[in-house]
């Protein structure tokens, strides 16, 4: 029977409130309410103890992606797990229906495995207009017909698939999707405001890194950006790597959604982890310099290199965002999003024992998941 541990001395960010000095159990794989005396104790004072990270939109890292092998794949989650992200979605990107279904086929399996938490599909049903880092030649129409192909090939492990809903057909794969338990975001769109809308009616709940691949917030010609952060049945992902988006921007988008309704993620790519150098992203070459990844071939952004722990930081140290705010960006939000709310997204008793240990500079100095160490604290 495994030792039960208990960190002691931390300020631990719960729900409602920060326990100064507090005590968090954890026994077996799951965080315990009492602890017996035998217990191994920790003497973490002087750092947080918060959730583990939950990432809602990754594409890859530590020199892999999720359009490669299976080893591949699990080497991009190590690498993110390194970072505190203890739950993680692997989004594809644009490519040929073929190779999509074959890719959703091998990410379900991780996901049955529970490495992952299932699958997102950024593209091919996406905007030309609004396209980023996707190829234009593989990109068509969201035919509800192969939006239900991919949904099928991911075996009910389908979590999220992005779309343009202003193309042909657009709305009708938002409400198939809803059918099937997906989530429908909107993002890499040239819709309108009164077509956002529409899709918000039909079922959408996200938006894809909003403000990126997006028209920009005009005074007569709003477009997407109001339609999505003023209705609060939509959750709204943020790229905080101080690249994506302006500081204005993301304080914006918490004033107006509110902090329960913000999902910072990655969007990251195999240099995530890594550092500078040549890349692919799908198809796509990329090339990253001082930690920015371009596109070779026009120039455009190319997902990111970012990790959950250097969001965190940069949320409460750069961007005044408080810690509890932060949390809930980073584990509460998005756990409730993907339905997952129950075992993971805070650190109340019976949950995942999945956690991050920080000092008081927002450093990582130790994650946990399952109970187990993933990077053993480091309390020097």
């Amino acid at each position: 029977m495994a030792l039960t541990k208990v960190l002691a001395g931390a300020q631990v960010v719960m729900p409602t409130k920060i326990v100064p000095g507090g005590r968090l159990i954890v026994e077996g794989t799951r965080i315990a309410q009492r602890a017996p005396e035998d217990a191994q104790v920790v003497d973490v004072s002087g750092h947080w103890l918060v959730p583990g990270f939950v990432d809602l939109h990754n594409h890859g890292g530590g020199g892999a992606s999720f359009s490669g092998s299976v080893e591949d794949a699990l080497t991009a989650i190590r690498a993110h797990r390194l970072h505190g992200t203890t739950t993680l979605v692997a989004s594809t990107v644009t490519d040929d229906m073929d190779f999509l279904v074959k890719q959703a086929g091998l990410l379900s399996e991780l996901a049955e495995q529970g490495d992952l938490a299932g699958v997102h599909f950024e593209g091919p049903f996406i905007s030309p207009c609004r396209k980023g880092a996707h190829s234009e030649r593989l990109l068509r129409d969201p035919d509800p017909a192969e939006v239900r192909k991919l949904v099928d090939a991911a075996r009910g492990r389908a979590a999220m698939m992005t779309l343009a809903t202003e193309l042909p057909g657009g709305i009708d794969s938002v409400r198939l999707l809803v059918e099937h338990g997906v989530i429908a975001a909107v993002g890499h769109t040239d819709a309108t405001y009164e077509q956002t809308v529409e899709a918000i009616e039909a079922g959408a709940t996200v938006a894809t890194h909003l403000f990126n691949a997006m028209p920009a917030l005009g005074h007569r010609t709003p477009g997407p950006i109001a339609a999505l952060l003023e209705d609060e049945r939509v959750t709204v992902e943020l790229i905080n790597d101080g690249t994506h988006l302006h500081p204005a921007s993301l304080q914006l988008a918490f004033h107006h959604a509110g902090a329960e309704r913000v999902a910072f993620i990655t969007d990251a790519m195999d240099a995530a982890g890594i550092g500078d150098g040549h890349y692919m992203l799908g198809p796509l070459e990329v090339e990253v310099s001082e930690g920015v990844a371009r596109l070779v071939e026009g120039g455009s952004i190319a997902g990111s290199t970012l990790t959950l722990d250097r969001a965190f930081k940069r949320a409460v140290t750069v961007d005044g965002i408080s810690v509890e705010d932060t949390v809930a960006a980073l584990s509460a939000n998005p756990a409730r999003l993907l339905g997952l709310h129950d075992r993971i997204g805070s650190l109340d008793p019976g949950k995942d024992a999945d956690l991050v240990l920080l000092d008081a500079d927002f450093a990582l100095k130790g994650v946990m998941r399952h109970g187990e160490w993933v990077v053993d604290p480091q309390l020097g």
